[in-house]
C-alpha cells in the first residue's frame, strides 16, 4: 500500500480558507496508512505526543467486547504528497467523491494514534473488522511547525467528561445501571443528586453527588455475596434506606429545613469522604452482623457532625477544610468503627 497510490471515498471541504477531506477508511488499511512518529526524537521535533502503549489493552478490549455497539471518533492526519479529488458524476454535491493519494506520501496522524493502535491490536484478535471503517479527516501537510498546531489546536478544548457524567450517560456497565436504578428507590438520594459534576455549587440545591453514591456503593457490596442474600441493588437499597433513618442532618437538608449549602458548609455527613467511609463500614457491619446489622446503625442516632466538633480536626478537618486523602479516610473509617462497634 505504501509504493501504490490510495483511493478512498471522500468528501471534499473547506476550512480556514483550506482544502481539506473526510475520507472512509477500512479498518485493514489502518495499521499500514500511517507514518510513525520516532518516540527517540525530542518534542520539539515531534509531531505529538509519544504512543502510551498501557492505553492499548483496555481500548482493543472496548472493541472486541462492544462489536455491536462501539463508537470511536475520527482520526485526524495530514498527508504530505499529492491528493487527487474527483467528484462523483452521479452526485448532486461535486464535494463528493474519489480521492486518490499519491504512492509513497507520509501521512502523519495529528490527532487519534492510541484509537489507531487499539483497531490494529483488535484485528489481530478479530480480523473480521477487516470489513468496518473509520473516518479519516485529512489535511495537507505544510511541516512540523502546523502539524504541532494541529495537534495543539484539536486538543486545546477537550475536556474530559465527569466520573458523575460518565455514570449517568453509562448504560453498558452494570454497576452504574444498578446505582442509578437504586437512587429512585432511595428517597434520602431521590431528586437530591448532582448528576453531572463531581463536585456541587454553593447554590445547588443537590446534597450529594452520583460518584460519591456511585463510589461508596461499590465499597459497600465489595465481596459481599457470601454473607447475604439479596442482590447488590437490594443491599445498596437497604443499607441506604435504614441509614438515612439515623441521620438527622440529612433529613433536615432533604426537607429543606436547613439549606443545601448550609449542610455543606457546617456538616463531614455533606462530603463525599463521609459516604465512602459509610460504604466500607457498611460492608464491615454486614459482614459482622450479617442479620442484624441494621439495629448497629442507631447508634448514629446522636453523632454530632458539625464540622467545628474538634474531634474531627486533624481527622478529616485539615486547615479548617475538609481533606479527602487515604490517611483522612481510614481515620475517619476507623471513628466510625469504634462508634458502631466494629
Amino acid at each position: 500500500m505504501k509504493n501504490s497510490c490510495i483511493t478512498l471515498p471522500a468528501i471534499r471541504g473547506i476550512q480556514a480558507k483550506k482544502e481539506y477531506f473526510v475520507v472512509m477508511c477500512p479498518l485493514h488499511y489502518v495499521a499500514g496508512l500511517f507514518q510513525y512518529t520516532d518516540p527517540t526524537l525530542s518534542p520539539e521535533v515531534r509531531a505529538q505526543r509519544v504512543l502510551n502503549k498501557q492505553r492499548i489493552p483496555e481500548m482493543r478490549d472496548y472493541i472486541l467486547d462492544n462489536p455491536d455497539s462501539y463508537v470511536f471518533s475520527a482520526l485526524t492526519a495530514s498527508v504530505d504528497g499529492e491528493m487527487c479529488f474527483l467528484s462523483d458524476k452521479n452526485s448532486i454535491n461535486n464535494n463528493v467523491g474519489i480521492l486518490t493519494i499519491e504512492g509513497g506520501a507520509r501521512i502523519i496522524i495529528n490527532d487519534g494514534q492510541h484509537r489507531r493502535a487499539a483497531i490494529e491490536a483488535a484485528l489481530k484478535k478479530n480480523p473480521a473488522l477487516r470489513f468496518e471503517h473509520i473516518a479519516i479527516v485529512l489535511y495537507y501537510d505544510y511541516g512540523l511547525k502546523r502539524s504541532q498546531q494541529i495537534f495543539s489546536d484539536l486538543n486545546r478544548y477537550a475536556i474530559r467528561p465527569t466520573k458523575s457524567l460518565n455514570i449517568l450517560y453509562n448504560t453498558r456497565e452494570e454497576f452504574s445501571n444498578i446505582i442509578k436504578n437504586s437512587i429512585s428507590n432511595i428517597p434520602i438520594f431521590s431528586g437530591s443528586v448532582e448528576t453531572e459534576k463531581t463536585t456541587i455549587s454553593n447554590r445547588s440545591p443537590a446534597l450529594f453527588t452520583l460518584s460519591g453514591i456511585y463510589n461508596a456503593s461499590k465499597d459497600l457490596v465489595k465481596d459481599i455475596e457470601e454473607c447475604t442474600n439479596f442482590s447488590k441493588e437490594e443491599t445498596i437499597t437497604n443499607f441506604w434506606n435504614v441509614l438515612a433513618e439515623h441521620m438527622q442532618i440529612w433529613q433536615l437538608a432533604k426537607e429543606k429545613y436547613i439549606s443545601a449549602e448550609q449542610f455543606r458548609k457546617e456538616y463531614i455527613c455533606a462530603h463525599t469522604i463521609f459516604l465512602r467511609a459509610l460504604g466500607i463500614i457498611g460492608n464491615k457491619l454486614i459482614r459482622k452482623y450479617p442479620n442484624a446489622w441494621e439495629k448497629q446503625l442507631s447508634k448514629l442516632d446522636n453523632i454530632d457532625w458539625r464540622k467545628d466538633n474538634e474531634i474531627y480536626t486533624g481527622m478529616v478537618i485539615i486547615n479548617g477544610k475538609i481533606n479527602g486523602s487515604r490517611n483522612s479516610l481510614a481515620a475517619l473509617v476507623k471513628h466510625l468503627e469504634d462508634i458502631l462497634e466494629i
